[in-house]
């Protein structure tokens, strides 16, 4: 339950920051008092009777006692949140490259493999001990 819970809780802050931070526009198209067309980020289709309107010879008086209107509802995400490289300063500039090159440094495997005992001969046996003390590794 508690996992559930845990699962739950991340997932509403992530959709709550996704929310918060997104612009969101809803338009609305009204023809005579009706609802005709909902459009949720793009813009709305018209009915096609301002592009009428336009065709005649009084379309700027026949306009504003047009039978259509359109509500936009406009909100505005929060566009601050991201930093470039010059926004920080120079104390914060140097920790980001000093931490970013420690830890590229940490998962860079080297290729070459050190032997400090390369170019040491071993001991010469004289007798071999294992068999003077009866000592077997079975």
């Amino acid at each position: 339950m508690k996992a559930f819970l845990q699962k739950f809780v991340a997932f509403s802050m992530a959709l709550l920051l996704l929310a918060s931070t997104t612009s969101w526009k809803v338009e609305k198209h009204f023809c005579m008092g009706h609802l005709i067309d909902v459009a949720f980020f793009l813009d709305v289709e018209d009915c096609g009777m301002s592009t009428d309107l336009m065709k005649t010879d009084d379309s700027a008086a026949q306009i504003e006692s047009s039978c259509c209107s359109e509500d936009v509802i406009f909100v505005g995400g929060q566009d601050d949140l991201t930093l470039t490289f010059d926004s920080l300063d120079l104390e914060q500039q140097s920790f980001l490259v000093v931490y970013v090159q420690s830890y590229i440094g940490m998962f860079a495997g080297t290729t070459i493999r050190i032997t400090p005992h390369e170019h040491y001969p071993p001991p010469i046996l004289v007798k071999d001990l294992q068999l003077l003390d009866q000592v077997f590794l079975i």
